[in-house]
């Protein structure tokens, strides 16, 4: 697996990593040794980059890939993320179905202290803001990040799901090195709403994440029925009635041209993400899915090629939010 420099200091990365949070959450149960094991071929395979979150599980993620590189720590750039709020019982709180999104410095803090002693680790490679609290001045919440970078804590900082705006404003506060966001062939909205040309300018990587929509362009989801009924996607407008219908038929313009070349199409959509500029973090919890998903990274597009993909999942082309509307309130800040 080639490796890269993300973004413009010194982190250097796999040009595609492993997002990790399915294994501990979101898409139903899931099998700890089969996870450990995923984790381990991914570094056989020349994957450096894994990427988790406190709200993942929640925490029971980062445990588990501190448990996966105990004792391997010089091999892996771990990245994870903070800026949710918790209840009384550590679960996510919600006000009226949206989550609690904290900017404040002092949960912030206490947040990473917490994310370091669970990855079993004194320095995180990377750690983001997961979203962008309105209520907090992007300076202030980025300034306790800046401090805990000069005392070794982190090497580097990010935001996820941000405005371009806030991007520039947070970047002026300390040099990011990432920006994590949502870009596939199913969600191309960070090509129109600026922050893709802002991360290019500012020399600021760009991390995408769900470069899958979310399983969907591996053509193998078919059917509402298939999924768990712990899988978030249950409550994804993308997921629903005639929005699963009309989807499916982009999925199929995919697949056609995956088919055509001779891959599959979780290997085209990830290999378009790539060719777009940015590291994918395809996530998966099985070894199979996990080895088809790296051979993406030899796939080399023609001009033709990404015409066809242009014309078959343009902007737009996704029918449905990507979100539930509780959800939606929370990106874009």
């Amino acid at each position: 697996m080639k490796r890269m420099e993300l973004g413009g200091q010194g982190l250097v990365v796999s040009a595609q990593g492993l997002g990790c949070m399915g294994m501990s959450a979101t898409y139903g149960p899931s099998d700890e040794r089969e996870n450990l094991a995923t984790l381990a071929r991914a570094l056989e395979l020349g994957v450096t980059f894994f990427d988790t979150a406190e709200v993942y599980g929640p925490r029971t993620n980062e445990e588990l890939l501190g448990k996966a590189f105990a004792g391997k720590r010089d091999k892996v750039v771990l990245a994870t993320k903070v800026g949710f709020g918790y209840d009384a019982d550590g679960k996510l709180a919600m006000i009226d179905g949206k989550p609690v999104v904290t900017g404040d410095p002092a949960h912030v803090r206490a947040a990473v202290e917490g994310s370091l002693r669970r990855l079993r680790t004194d320095c995180i490679d990377l750690l983001y803001l997961h979203r962008i609290d309105p209520a907090t001045p992007i300076e202030d919440t980025v300034g306790v990040l800046s401090e805990l970078v000069r005392q070794g804590k982190l090497r580097g900082i990010g935001v996820s799901e941000a405005s371009a705006a806030t991007i520039r404003s947070a970047h002026a506060a300390h040099p990011l090195t990432a920006v994590q966001g949502e870009c596939s062939l199913f969600e191309r909205g960070v090509e129109h709403d600026g922050v893709l040309a802002t991360v290019r300018e500012l020399g600021i990587g760009f991390v995408s994440y769900s470069p899958l929509g979310r399983g969907f362009l591996s053509g193998g989801l078919r059917d509402f029925d298939q999924l768990a009924p712990t899988d978030f996607r249950r409550f994804d407008p993308r997921f629903q009635g005639e929005n699963l219908r009309a989807n499916l038929r982009l999925v199929e313009r995919v697949s056609e041209i995956a088919e055509a070349k001779g891959v599959t199409p979780s290997q085209l959509a990830i290999a378009w993400a790539m060719h777009v500029g940015t590291v994918p973090i395809p996530g998966t919890r099985r070894v199979k899915y996990l080895e088809e998903n790296i051979a993406a990274a030899d796939v080399v597009l023609s001009d033709d090629e990404l015409r066809m993909l242009d014309a078959a999942a343009p902007f737009g082309a996704a029918t449905g939010e990507r979100y539930s509307a509780a959800m939606m309130e929370t990106l874009g800040h």
